[in-house]
C-alpha cells in the first residue's frame, strides 16, 4: 500500500473542506499515474487513522469520488480506482504503458560504460543455443544438493548464519575447499589464503581494483577475455596486448615489454586460454615464473576451468610454483556446478586478502552460506570429485565428437585445433567467412551462437568464435554443424 499519510497533505486552516481536500488530492494522484486503474485504496478506517481524521470525513471524500466515477466500491471488497476513468485519461497512461517519470532518458550525467561488452540476450524461438562453454545441467546431482540444503534449513543453522557476516566465506566451506584445491592443484595453502566470491569475475575485479590506479599499464593477451579487459579499463588502466599462439601467451614478448615499460599487472589464463582454448607450454611457464620473481610482477592467474582435462595430466597452475607471493590465483566452481551457482574464489597472501575482504564488503556483505554449506558438504564427502570425474568423461566424448565432425564437414571454412581440455572449441574461420555474418545468418536459421567472437569489428587479426560443446548432445552438435555447413557452402 502506498504511503497515503505522506501523499495526502491536509490543511485544517484552509477554507476548503477537509473531505474535499482529500478527494481533490486523490484525483491529482490518479492524473499523475501514481494511482493506477483498479488499484486498491485503504479502508476508510485505516486512512482516517493515518491522517488523524474522523472516519466519516474519509467516507465523505470517497463518496464524492464514487459519484464522479473516479472510485468504485464493492461490498466487502472495499474501495479501488475505477477501471474506466472519467472525463480525461491521465497523461501517464501512454500507448506504450510506460511508467510515470521513466519513459524518457535520465536528465543527469552518468557513465554509460560503452567499453564494456553487452552480454547476449537470449530470445525464445531458437532451435539451439550454442554458448561460450557451460556445464551440462542434466548430470547435475540435484538430489544430493537438495539433501544438503534441507540439512542447512533448520532453525538453528539459519539463526547462526544470520548472526555471522563471513564476508570472505564461511569457515567450513573454506576448510573443505582449500583441502580440495591443495589435492588437485598442488597449492599448499591454508584457509586464510582463500576468499570466496560470487563467481570468478568478482574476484578478478576486486584483485585488480586493489592493484591498479588510473594510468597504470596491464599486460593482457591478444585475443583475450573481453570482460576482464573491460574491468581493467574501467579502473583506468591502459592495456598492453601480447600475442597468443599454439603454446599460449608469448612470454618472450612479455619479457620485451617488461624491459621497456612499467607494467603494474599481468592477467593470464594458462589453462584453456579464453577465447582460443590453448594451454601455456611448460617451457613458457618456467620462464614466466622467472620473470615474475625478477620484476616482482603482480599476476592474476585466471584458472576458470582447470578441472576439465581430456588428453593427459594437466600442468599445475603457476600459483603452485615459486612466485614469492606475486600470483593471485582465481578460479570458479560455476564451471563444475552450472551457471546458477555463482561460486568463485581468490587465493593470495593473507595481507592482500585482508584488504580484498574489506573491498568486497562494499558490494557484498555476506556470502551465500547455504550454497557454501551444501557444496562444502559435497566436497568433503567426495561427491564433488565424483561429479567432476563423470563430467570429464562426458565432456571428453563430446569434445572428440565435435572436433571430428567439424573437421570433416567444415574444413573448407574453419581451422580447428583440438584443445587439451575445457568446455569450448575455438573455431577460426577463414578470411572469406566473416564471423559477424556467420552469426547473423545462423540466427535466421534457428541457431544462436552466443560464444565469445573476435572479428573485424574488434580485431583485425582474428576471425574466430567459441563453440561451447559441453552442454550439447551429439544431435545438437550435428544440427549446429549442418547449419554452419549450409551457410558456408
Amino acid at each position: 500500500m502506498l504511503p497515503f499519510k505522506n501523499l495526502l497533505l491536509i490543511d485544517k486552516n484552509s477554507s476548503t473542506a477537509v473531505f474535499r481536500q482529500i478527494a481533490s488530492q486523490l484525483v491529482l494522484l490518479i492524473q499523475k499515474g501514481i494511482l493506477l486503474p483498479e488499484m486498491e485504496l485503504p479502508s476508510t478506517r485505516s486512512l482516517a487513522a493515518d491522517l488523524g481524521l474522523h472516519r466519516k470525513t474519509v467516507m465523505a471524500a470517497y463518496n464524492d469520488l464514487i459519484a464522479e466515477d473516479w472510485v468504485e466500491s464493492e461490498q466487502r471488497k472495499g474501495y479501488r480506482i475505477s477501471a474506466l476513468l472519467p472525463i480525461i485519461k491521465p497523461r501517464s497512461y501512454t500507448n506504450n504503458n510506460s511508467l510515470t517519470g521513466y519513459q524518457g532518458s535520465a536528465d543527469f550525467l552518468f557513465d554509460r560504460l560503452d567499453h564494456i561488452p553487452s552480454l547476449p540476450v537470449i530470445s525464445p524461438g531458437f532451435k539451439l543455443i550454442v554458448n561460450d562453454g557451460f556445464p551440462e545441467t542434466a548430470i547435475f546431482p540435484i538430489e544430493k544438493v537438495l539433501k544438503e540444503y534441507r540439512k542447512l534449513l533448520g532453525h538453528n543453522v539459519l539463526k547462526k548464519s544470520a548472526a555471522s557476516w563471513d564476508v570472505g566465506g564461511s569457515a567450513s566451506f573454506k576448510e573443505a575447499l582449500h583441502s580440495f584445491l591443495n589435492e588437485t592443484r598442488g597449492l599448499n595453502i591454508r584457509p586464510e589464503n582463500l576468499m570466496i566470491t560470487r563467481g570468478a569475475q568478482m574476484a578478478i575485479y576486486i584483485a585488480a581494483a586493489l592493484i591498479l590506479k588510473p594510468g597504470d599499464q596491464v599486460l593482457v593477451s591478444d585475443p583475450g577475455y573481453a570482460i576482464a579487459d573491460a574491468a581493467f579499463r574501467q579502473l583506468g588502466a591502459e592495456l598492453i596486448r601480447v600475442p597468443v599462439d599454439n603454446d599460449g601467451m608469448d612470454i618472450a614478448a612479455v619479457e620485451t615489454v617488461l624491459k621497456t615499460k612499467k607494467i603494474k599487472l599481468l592477467y593470464i589464463i594458462p589453462h584453456h586460454h579464453h577465447p582460443t582454448t590453448v594451454t601455456l607450454s611448460s617451457a613458457r611457464r618456467t620462464k614466466l615464473l622467472e620473470l615474475i620473481r625478477t620484476y616482482q610482477l603482480a599476476v592474476i592467474e585466471d584458472d576458470y576451468d582447470y578441472d576439465f582435462q581430456y588428453q593427459y595430466s594437466p600442468y599445475l597452475p603457476l600459483a603452485s610454483g615459486e612466485h614469492d607471493g606475486n600470483v593471485i590465483y582465481i578460479g570458479s566452481l560455476t564451471k563444475v556446478l552450472g551457471a546458477p551457482f555463482r561460486l568463485g574464489y581468490m587465493i593470495s597472501t593473507a595481507d592482500f586478502l585482508y584488504s580484498a575482504v574489506k573491498l568486497k564488503s562494499l558490494i557484498d556483505l555476506r556470502t551465500d552460506v547455504l550454497m557454501e554449506g551444501a557444496i562444502g558438504a559435497m566436497i568433503s564427502s567426495g561427491e564433488f570429485s565424483r561429479h567432476i570425474k563423470k563430467a570429464n568423461k562426458l565432456y571428453g566424448a563430446r569434445c572428440d565428437y565435435g572436433v571430428g565432425l567439424i573437421s570433416s564437414e567444415l574444413s573448407n571454412c574453419i581451422d580447428l585445433t583440438k584443445p587439451q581440455g575445457g568446455m569450448a572449441l575455438w573455431l577460426r574461420f577463414k578470411e572469406d567467412f566473416p564471423v559477424a555474418k556467420i552469426i547473423s545468418k545462423a540466427s535466421e536459421m534457428g541457431l544462436r551462437l552466443t560464444g565469445s567472437a573476435w572479428h573485424k569489428g574488434n580485431s583485425l587479426k582474428h576471425n574466430g568464435l567459441r563453440f561451447g560443446f559441453a552442454s550439447l548432445s551429439e544431435t545438437d552438435i550435428e544440427f549446429a554443424v549442418a547449419v554452419l555447413k549450409k551457410i558456408t557452402a
